[in-house]
């Protein structure tokens, strides 16, 4: 769920929401304490997520906080969902994006997100996200693994496929992913890189809901190619263009807990490693790495 301009308010607006002097908003912006945007040199703020951090913020009775679902949420990661499973972390899965999954753990929605955000600006993954739209102040960053990006194109590679350029030339069918999903931001990314107009790309009929559904678009010929990790080819023919980076973001108490534990024990197996090289496109030397401690 993307922010509209009704509920951005200006430090003037919220220092009168949160009844504070607009010096003490300036404060709270300048130590990183409060979520906030930027544009065009203004600030502005998120009324939900203003909220969300208001509640972050609140100290409530011992034993009076509720439990948070049992939910992953965010991007669609092969590897991790057979994990969660395999290990027995009794932990759903919900596939919606990477940003989707940030708002789900900023509104207590569910226990673990996943996200490959690429911010264009730094040219780094994730951290910009996490520090600009998640309030809560024992926010944990854990790194899952480096992926291979890349172009999903029908086995053989029929079209002579090679980069974006041949997409954009050959007027080829490339599939879309929902706006805030991390491979829409970098593909946005790499158009404008190989200086390629996205209004002269022709889009499948329907943008894919995962790399599950990516893959199928091209196997059902209702699509020439998508954007999408090596994981999902299967046997589909690949051509990388990026490494990009996949974080799992969690509350501190939260990453004590048994299901998670479990997961990251799975990780440190022989199986585990099988199934990554199996899938392909893995780079697994950094897993379990706290990128980011709130």
């Amino acid at each position: 769920m993307w922010v509209n301009a009704v509920a951005l308010m200006t430090t003037t607006e919220l220092a009168d929401y949160l009844r504070l002097k607009e010096r003490t908003v300036y404060d709270l912006v300048a130590r990183g304490a409060i979520p906030c945007s930027r544009a065009t040199g203004k600030l502005l703020f998120s009324r939900p997520l203003i909220d969300a951090w208001i509640e972050a913020h609140t100290e409530m009775p011992r034993g009076a906080v509720a439990a948070t679902p049992p939910i992953y949420a965010g991007s669609s990661e092969p590897l991790l969902e057979w994990g969660l499973r395999q290990a027995g972390t009794g932990i759903a899965v919900l596939i919606g994006g990477s940003r989707m999954g940030l708002e789900a753990i900023t509104q207590g929605e569910a226990v673990l997100a996943g996200l490959h955000m690429l911010d264009p600006e730094t040219r780094t993954y994730n951290l910009p996200q996490v520090r600009a739209l998640v309030p809560q102040s024992d926010i944990v960053v854990i790194h899952w693994a480096r992926r291979a990006q890349g172009l999903l194109v029908a086995p053989g590679n029929p079209h002579g496929i090679a980069n974006l350029a041949d997409v954009a030339a050959r007027g080829l069918r490339l599939v879309r992913r929902r706006e805030g999903a991390g491979s829409q931001l970098l593909l946005e990314v790499l158009l404008r890189e190989s200086g390629i107009d996205p209004e002269v790309l022709v889009f499948a009929e329907r943008p894919a809901e995962s790399e599950e559904d990516l893959a199928s678009m091209i196997s059902m010929e209702e699509a020439d190619c998508g954007l999408g990790i090596q994981a999902a080819a299967s046997s589909l023919d690949f051509i990388p263009l990026h490494q990009e980076e996949f974080d799992l973001v969690l509350r501190r108490r939260d990453y004590f807990e048994p299901p998670f534990q479990s997961l990251l024990a799975l990780a440190r197996t022989e199986g585990f490693a099988r199934r990554a090289a199996h899938l392909g496109g893995y780079d697994l030397s950094g897993l379990g790495e706290i990128r980011y401690n709130a």
